[in-house]
Order: C-alpha cells, then sequence, then structure tokens
C-alpha cells in the first residue's frame, strides 16, 4: 500500500508548524472550532501559507451555515464566494465545502456556485455527508463536479465507531459511479480504528482533538501527530 495521508486540523500557525514538524501531510484550516470549523480570515491563512510548506485546505463554512445544519441562505451564499474569491486571491488553492438543503439532499445550487469560485482548486465534501438523507444519492449528485477529491465521513453523525460499517461499504465501492472521490475518514477516530479502516482499504485518515491530548484550548502536539504518523 502506498503512503496513507494524514491531515491535521490547523487553527493557526503554531498548530500548523507542529502539525507538519509531527509528519502531517495535509492540514484543514478553520477557525473556531466551538462552531465546529469556520472559514479563517485572510490574515491567518497567509500568515499559515508563510509558515509551512505541506499542502492545506481551506474551509468555506459561516456560522450560520453550522447552525442550520449546512443549509445555506442567499445571502450567506454570496458572502462565502465572496470569501472564497479574496482567499483564493491570497493564494489558496484547496478547499473544504459542504451544503444541504432542508431535506437532507446536496445543495447543488449552493455547492456549484462555490466551485465556480475555487475551480480548478480541488476539495473536499465535508462531513455534512453524515447528516445526509441517502448518501449513494449525495455521492452521485455530486460525481463529477470539478475538483472534488474526498468526503470527510465517519460513516455515521455519531462518528467512526457507529459509522465503521459504512466506511468499510463504501471503500469496497471505489472506483464506481459517485465513489470515485476518496474516502477521508474523521470523526472521533481512535488508534485502535485503524487497522480495520486499513485493512478495508482507506488510506487517508483527519484528526483534530486526537493531535491536542491536552484539549483545543492548546495547540497541536508535534508529538501526537509523530504518534499517528508512526502507527499509519
Amino acid at each position: 500500500m502506498s503512503r496513507p495521508i494524514l491531515e491535521v486540523i490547523a487553527l493557526g500557525v503554531d498548530d500548523a508548524v507542529a502539525a507538519e514538524a509531527g509528519g502531517a501531510d495535509r492540514l484543514e484550516l478553520v477557525t473556531d472550532m466551538a462552531a465546529d470549523g469556520l472559514t479563517p480570515s485572510r490574515e491567518t491563512f497567509a500568515a499559515v501559507r508563510a509558515a509551512v510548506d505541506i499542502p492545506l485546505r481551506v474551509m468555506l463554512r459561516s456560522a450560520a451555515t453550522a447552525r442550520s445544519g449546512e443549509r445555506c441562505t442567499a445571502a450567506e451564499l454570496h458572502a462565502l464566494c465572496a470569501e472564497a474569491e479574496a482567499l483564493r486571491a491570497e493564494g489558496a488553492d484547496e478547499f473544504v465545502l459542504g451544503f444541504l438543503d432542508h431535506a437532507g439532499h446536496p445543495d447543488l445550487v449552493a455547492v456549484e456556485m462555490i466551485v465556480a469560485v475555487i475551480e480548478p482548486c480541488p476539495w473536499t465534501f465535508h462531513r455534512a455527508i453524515d447528516r445526509a438523507a441517502h448518501r449513494d444519492e449525495l455521492r452521485k449528485q455530486l460525481a463529477g463536479l470539478p475538483g472534488l477529491d474526498a468526503y470527510l465521513t465517519a460513516g455515521s453523525p455519531t462518528g467512526v465507531d457507529d459509522g465503521m460499517p459504512v466506511l468499510l461499504a463504501e471503500a469496497a465501492r471505489a472506483g464506481e459511479p459517485g465513489y470515485e472521490a476518496r474516502i477521508l475518514v474523521g470523526g472521533g477516530l481512535r488508534l485502535d480504528h485503524l487497522p480495520r479502516l486499513r485493512a478495508g482499504g482507506i488510506d487517508a485518515f483527519h484528526i483534530g482533538g486526537a493531535a491536542r491530548p491536552a484539549g483545543w484550548a492548546s495547540p497541536v502536539s508535534a508529538a501526537a501527530v509523530e504518534h499517528w504518523r508512526e502507527a499509519l
């Protein structure tokens, strides 16, 4: 098997530097984890981009969207498009996003508007998939959108413990229509999950709290990231 991807959530420069030192392959750059991760400022992005060499994906998500279960109003969507455009101008070239409608289906208008702004950048559809009404339909509706190369998912809204069967079933369908994008496992992920996930063919992993043994009030621990890197 090829080297698996380890992605680490970074809130700022200290996190990013520690994650890179520990062996992270990529960062997910966000702000305000109390709101489950929102779009960082251009200034934060620029500082982090200057501090590390590894790729970083920037979250495109507003507080209102997070509160509404990933539903996006027209005003919020236009604001996010403007933020995405500004981040692109600052040099951002990878992103994370995801929107659902009131019925739990992918909000294609929102997704396609954002993608039109960030194209041809690669992007991850985040854990909104775990709250979707129909995961298979969502994947097939999003298939073919330019740049989509990963789904950040725990397989369940409640985390990897409950989502393991879904993750393994979806991994077994890799390459089928709607299943071309890589599974990036995150959300309650623990080290003891790794052998089963790796045996199932999954090769990308996302950690946040696991990289911070002292909690979210403390920065990323390079040693904790290194421990995950070695385990993978």
